[in-house]
């Protein structure tokens, strides 16, 4: 079984946050949401869990990031394409996000970036494939 992944993430209003990413294509998963708490799906092994503020201090002792302002990680996934990376990216932005820095092209890889409704900073790469197995 291959590792899975859960990332938590603090957020101001989760139904902002759980409509944001449904625009963009991904589903939630109403088992492991309420109220304070939303899961989405963004595959058979990544789920982002959207807290409320409040909620995901439960799970922490350390003082809760605000995004707007610290940037305590970069959220990077791949796409299968660099057209699938600008319609992913366009998406957020027509959903509300905003951008996060100038597309990078490096040739055999393509990368564009954007921040979510709570300022999360959320990377989208293509890169080609004979590049990853060492062919370029």
């Amino acid at each position: 079984m291959p590792a899975m992944i859960f990332l938590n993430l603090p957020v101001s209003d989760v139904e902002v946050s759980k409509t944001f990413f449904e625009k963009l294509g991904y589903a939630s998963n109403p088992q492991f949401s309420d109220d304070r708490t939303a899961c989405v799906v963004i595959s058979d092994t990544i789920f982002v869990m959207l807290l409320e503020k409040s909620r995901f201090k439960d799970f922490t002792k350390k003082d809760v990031a605000d995004a707007e302002t610290t940037a305590e990680a970069l959220i990077c996934l791949n796409a299968e394409s660099r057209t699938a990376v600008d319609e992913l990216v366009d998406a957020a932005l027509a959903a509300g996000g905003s951008p996060a820095l100038a597309p990078q092209d490096h040739g055999f890889m393509y990368q564009r970036s954007f921040l979510d409704p709570d300022h999360h900073q959320w990377e989208i790469m293509w890169m080609d494939p004979a590049a990853v197995a060492g062919q370029s």
